[in-house]
């Protein structure tokens, strides 16, 4: 099969103005107790559901990341984007509704899009290593698994209190860049895209996803982020991932958009 990715960025539907569910979410231990048909029938009434607000609120990009390392009951990211605040709305209630939303785990954040003009020229190899032209019908639920040509950092993040009184220049933002650029440049940033929480947290107020062709690359990037200065005027706590089903849930976007 041919292998390309679209990122999200890339696609001309998506807009300033929509609104993005940044979703934590797994299963409880009472889901692994159900039967294997009650978890068919249940997961099955579930996407039919999820598809029909699909379709009725206009989903404009779905994609969703496993965790290299489960936190807890929390073993996937998903980003989840609406052009309004109603689609969303209604994504995030019919996710939690019975009987499937009795076995979830839920922790779900409102953000936007922040631009990331200054670091576009970060990314070289955009179209990446992954495939998303695929035909499959998404009510037929296939066997699920990672994609592991890449692997991203999922970064939650803030300015730690009065890291604004500090210069940019004690606080290594040019050498901080200047790294970062590096490490791109040489190991094929695939992807960086910035969401800035509309509620912010008291650990964090903006994620960051950060994608590599490689585990290795992954690392390296993580490592200049905590790098000295820059590194103490910022609260980071960063996860590795992979591509959860990709090929199949990019048939969940509307293709009349």
């Amino acid at each position: 099969m041919s292998i390309k990715h679209k990122t999200a960025k890339k696609d001309s539907s998506l807009k300033n103005d929509s609104i993005v569910i940044l979703f934590k979410g797994g299963r409880l231990p009472s889901w692994h107790r159900l039967s294997d048909q009650k978890r068919k029938n249940y997961s099955q009434k579930h996407v039919n559901l999820m598809l029909s607000i699909s379709q009725k609120y206009s989903l404009l990009h779905m994609e969703g990341f496993v965790l290299l390392s489960p936190q807890i009951h929390w073993e996937r990211f998903w980003i989840i984007e609406f052009p309004s605040l109603e689609g969303a709305e209604a994504w995030i209630k019919a996710e939690m509704e019975p009987p499937y939303g009795r076995y979830g785990f839920y922790e779900y954040y409102l953000s936007r899009r922040n631009p990331t003009k200054k670091f576009n020229n970060f990314v070289t190899q955009p179209e990446g290593l992954l495939s998303t032209e695929s035909t499959s019908d998404p009510y037929q639920i296939p066997h699920l698994k990672a994609d592991y040509n890449s692997t991203l950092i999922l970064n939650f993040r803030r300015w730690v209190p009065g890291a604004d009184n500090i210069s940019s220049k004690l606080r290594g933002d040019k050498r901080r860049q200047l790294l970062l650029q590096s490490i791109a440049q040489q190991h094929n940033l695939i992807r960086l895209e910035k969401f800035q929480l509309i509620a912010p947290q008291s650990n964090f107020h903006e994620v960051n996803l950060v994608e590599f062709p490689t585990i290795e690359a992954a690392t390296l990037w993580m490592e200049a982020e905590t790098n000295q200065p820059y590194g103490q005027f910022r609260l980071q706590i960063m996860h590795l991932a992979h591509r959860w089903a990709p090929q199949y849930f990019q048939n969940w976007v509307p293709k009349n958009l």
